[in-house]
């Protein structure tokens, strides 16, 4: 490669990280919004301060920015947000929605200060903050689009089988966003979710009391695999569905929570799993794909955790005594593993 084209590239990967910055704040701020609202009359700089309820003189700066790196364009004095990117970074229903994305990588950054440090002693840090796992929920929202658009479409008797009702429990759930979609989706539905993690489970309740669905949905706090544990603590039924979504990977234990919740499952049930794969081969990391995942397993590398190989999950089920499960690969790049309790 030329010295010229690397020094382009470089430049790239230069103002992408800026361009993310712009992205978060004009998601976090409402920015975005503001400009969607107006369509194409589009907004001066001092209007959108006052929409958005900024100070004028960044937001002067934030709007000559996102003009440069082409994320809206300024139209004489007012600055238009076209509506494809405005879908891509907002509409949260989306499988293509990416302003999850943007905002967890920015939050997930705040804490790199240490990463010197992890590189030169491989410990990683003891804990993350409130925000971080705040950020993680806003990125699994993409997941719960993954879901609905592509995950049932792939599992028809699946969708039949929770038109008629059941039990179905979300492993760390976090704030609870799958489950109140399920809700939705499927109102014959009873539902209950599982966290460790005191803030989430707090915010869950919340968002769950929020929809109006305290009555459908549980929150429980504990640990998975702990015996007689929370996702075993109903005298009643079983689950018909035990379903992981970006979680399996993060767990201490993943074969043991695989076992605790295929233990509680009723005959006829099923278990899921929707994750991102870490790649098994350098063509695989050389996509774009490939690039956004390696970034974020340096981020959970950092925190302890470790995202994994299709093989290696695999190799969960397997010792968890859930044999041959079936794995498709959805358009998104996520990964659907499914194990049926015949």
């Amino acid at each position: 490669m030329r010295l010229d084209d690397r020094f382009d590239g470089l430049i790239d990967t230069l103002t992408g990280f800026q361009q993310t910055w712009l992205v978060y704040l004009g998601v976090e701020l409402g920015l975005f919004e503001q400009l969607r609202a107006a369509g194409q009359d589009g907004l001066t700089a001092d209007e959108l301060a006052t929409r958005a309820g900024c100070d004028p003189a960044p937001i002067g700066a934030w709007v000559s920015a996102v003009d440069a790196h082409e994320l809206a364009e300024l139209r004489g004095d007012r600055l238009v947000l076209e509506e494809d990117t405005a879908m891509i970074l907002l509409d949260e229903a989306r499988p293509e929605f990416l302003g999850g994305q943007f905002v967890h990588s920015v939050i997930a950054s705040l804490d790199w200060s240490g990463m010197l440090e992890f590189f030169r002693n491989g410990i990683p840090i003891p804990a993350r903050s409130d925000r971080y796992r705040q950020s993680i929920e806003r990125l699994t929202v993409q997941d719960v689009a993954v879901f609905f658009q592509e995950a049932l479409a792939e599992l028809p008797q699946l969708v039949a089988d929770l038109s008629g009702g059941g039990r179905v429990v979300d492993i760390h759930c976090g704030g609870g966003r799958w489950l109140i979609a399920m809700a939705r989706r499927f109102p014959a539905l009873e539902l209950v979710g599982l966290e460790f993690q005191p803030d989430s489970v707090a915010r869950a309740r919340a968002n769950v009391a929020a929809a109006g669905l305290a009555d459908r949905i549980e929150i429980r706090q504990g640990d998975v695999v702990a015996p007689g544990g929370p996702v075993q603590a109903s005298p009643e039924a079983g689950f018909d569905l035990a379903y992981f979504q970006y979680a399996l990977h993060q767990l201490d234990d993943p074969v043991g929570a695989l076992r605790s919740a295929w233990a509680a499952l009723e005959p006829g049930g099923r278990l899921l799993s929707l994750d991102w794969a870490l790649p098994s081969s350098l063509q695989e990391f050389r996509t774009r794909q490939g690039e956004l995942i390696a970034g974020v397993q340096l981020d959970e590398l950092f925190q302890g955790t470790s995202l994994a190989t299709r093989g290696r999950v695999q190799a969960w089920f397997a010792e968890a005594g859930l044999r041959d499960p079936l794995l498709i690969e959805l358009p998104s790049g996520a990964t659907l593993v499914v194990a049926d309790r015949a």
